[in-house]
């Protein structure tokens, strides 16, 4: 995927990130909970007494928003520089990340930081490494 700097507005950016910060506030403060993507889509899976509304809802709230961004603003036409089978595995290697981590980068990286965990700052420290080292080899080695 690549960026078009041109177009770039760090209002939209800051605004964007201010409401996953909130997003994430209040579902700790009100509802105990970590915004840890693939913790909630893990427990709905398993169908956890009780869980199931606020997990489905939360989902649910990611898969419906893109469509709500697009019919009140012009819709973005991302270009993805990747092939099914390569997005494919990338999927399957993160699922596989996320269960060796304990976590996602929203749980980790996004609530952990937030909560000074010192192991959510090791498991960022590893994606955000991982990441560069996978652009450095994608974009500089093939």
């Amino acid at each position: 995927m690549t960026l078009n700097w041109t177009a770039f507005t760090p209002a939209s950016a800051l605004a964007g990130g201010a409401l996953i910060g909130l997003a994430a506030a209040l579902l700790i403060l009100l509802g105990g909970r970590i915004a840890g993507i693939s913790g909630i889509l893990g427990g709905l899976l398993r169908r956890v007494p009780g869980e199931r509304a606020w997990r489905a809802a939360f989902i649910g709230g990611l898969v419906v928003s893109p469509w709500m961004y697009a019919a009140l603003a012009a819709p973005l036409a991302p270009r993805i520089e990747a092939g099914w089978p390569t997005l494919l595995a990338a999927g399957l290697i993160v699922g596989i990340g996320t269960r060796y981590g304990a976590g996602c980068t929203s749980g980790h990286g996004v609530c952990g930081l937030s909560r000074l965990s010192w192991r959510s700052a090791v498991a960022t420290a590893t994606f955000m490494a991982a990441g560069f080292a996978t652009v450095f080899v994608a974009r500089h080695l093939f």
